[in-house]
């Protein structure tokens, strides 16, 4: 146990100190987390690449894909409270690392898959594996780092994020040219390879995560002392803070109306996600590699627009009629892509995903604003479980509209409709208190008592 700064110890030198080890905490744990976050999405959507494969060579149709595809969302949620609790117990080295080293178990195993059983049950079960990593790592992070310094840490963690949908489609494309290679179908060495990535990285992140701050080799006494003493003041904070039943914050009006909004988000970001790669095969002539490359089109565009716009959005008292405008962009998109060529179609999902990812950036602070304080973080907490179930709407939708109608465009309607009606609903949340930035980047670690 550290113990904490002597009763006389200097303020100034105190939060010197503490600076001095967050920027330790920063430099050589963030790194680790921030790959682990990017293979993690690439497992998680790597599917999406392989739709068209899995039925020529298993029978997998399109309904029976958008299902599976969306059954990792069922097992994730319930699993994520559970996960979280055994992470407090056993730490972030031991059960950070268990996460992902399963997961790519799951992943290597997908190679395997024989039929449309064993792909619902290995997604289910991949979304079981996954099931506690993102909160994990939030929480982890208020263990580490005082509330003033984990803001400028998530918003690095959830760069991770971004860098994912950009770099899956070109690894996951070029790893399906290597089809026939040593007789094995190319989705097969896809789900092999990017699994034992998995499960290197889950290795060798074992190196670096620390789980507690005394056990920090590289943090002198005084520095463990000082940063133990700041988080320690903060969690104390917290503390104070009541418990709030979930049963009761689902029927809350303000968290209800918040996690309408982020389901219809969730609904338009999944649905791309996972039918994006099968649009741009539409246009016919291309390799994998090329499909790959050309599906981080959308989200380059949509990082940048993201970036550019939070520069601005930081500083207005009031997110709400920018959040209305990218759910406009983004009904726009989903509707153009039903039009015209599949060439249009990429630019109009372009417009879509631009309309999705900014919509995500601005919706989490004005969130966070805009709650009560006595149910902020707990209402955060539903907000993000109940809302990420449009990642098991949406491409089961997509899959059974597909397989019945022949086409997307239904599905695509649906995603119009959906991005009009958080449009309103935005109104309706009340105006925030202003505070948000990098701070609000992300929901708050949280304890919350069952219903």
């Amino acid at each position: 146990m550290v113990n904490p700064p002597a009763p006389d110890r200097d303020p100034a030198a105190s939060s010197e100190l503490v600076q001095r080890c967050v920027t330790k905490f920063l430099r050589r744990v963030m790194p680790i987390l921030v790959i682990m976050l990017v293979v993690n999405q690439m497992d998680r959507t790597n599917v999406g690449f392989v739709q068209d494969d899995l039925k020529a060579d298993i029978g997998i149709g399109s309904a029976a894909y958008g299902l599976g595809a969306g059954l990792f969302f069922i097992g994730y949620a319930l699993l994520e409270v559970p996960s979280n609790m055994l992470m407090e117990r056993f730490g972030a080295r031991v059960w950070l690392t268990r996460i992902m080293i399963s997961w790519g178990a799951v992943t290597v195993l997908m190679c395997f898959m024989t039929g449309a059983t064993s792909f619902y049950a290995l997604r289910f079960l991949l979304g079981i594996a996954e099931a506690g990593f993102f909160p994990g790592v939030m929480y982890y992070l208020t263990t580490w780092l005082p509330d003033s310094a984990r803001g400028r840490a998530s918003a690095i963690f959830l760069g991770g994020s971004a860098t994912a949908y950009i770099v899956t489609g070109p690894i996951s494309g070029a790893l399906l040219e290597m089809h026939g290679l040593g007789g094995f179908a190319g989705w097969r060495w896809m789900f092999a390879l990017e699994g034992a990535l998995s499960i290197t990285v889950g290795l060798v992140a074992a190196f670096f995560l620390v789980s507690r701050i005394g056990d920090a080799r590289w943090l002198s006494g005084e520095e463990k002392a000082a940063l133990s003493a700041a988080v320690e003041r903060d969690r104390e904070a917290r503390s104070r803070e009541p418990q709030v039943s979930r049963l009761r914050l689902v029927v809350h009006p303000q968290v209800a109306l918040l996690t309408g909004v982020f389901f219809a988000m969730a609904l338009t970001g999944y649905a791309i996600t996972f039918w994006l790669p099968s649009l741009v095969d539409d246009i016919g002539g291309l390799s994998s590699f090329q499909i790959g490359l050309l599906t981080a089109v959308p989200w380059i565009c949509a990082v940048i627009a993201m970036y550019t716009m939070s520069r601005y959005t930081d500083r207005v008292p009031d997110r709400r009629p920018y959040l209305a405008i990218v759910l406009v962009l983004s009904a726009i998109g989903t509707f153009l892509a039903t039009l015209g060529s599949p060439w249009f179609g990429l630019a109009a999902v372009t417009l879509a995903a631009v309309g999705s990812k900014c919509a995500a950036n601005l919706f989490w602070p004005l969130a966070q604003s805009t709650l009560d304080l006595r149910v902020t973080a707990a209402g955060l907490a539903v907000v993000n479980s109940l809302g990420n179930l449009g990642g098991f709407v949406s491409p089961t939708l997509f899959g059974y509209l597909e397989e019945t109608t022949d086409s997307t465009n239904g599905g695509l309607y649906a995603l119009s409709a959906a991005s009009l009606l958080a449009t309103v609903g935005v109104y309706f949340i009340r105006r925030g208190s202003g505070r948000g930035g990098a701070e609000a980047a992300a929901p708050a670690p949280v304890r919350t008592v069952s219903g």
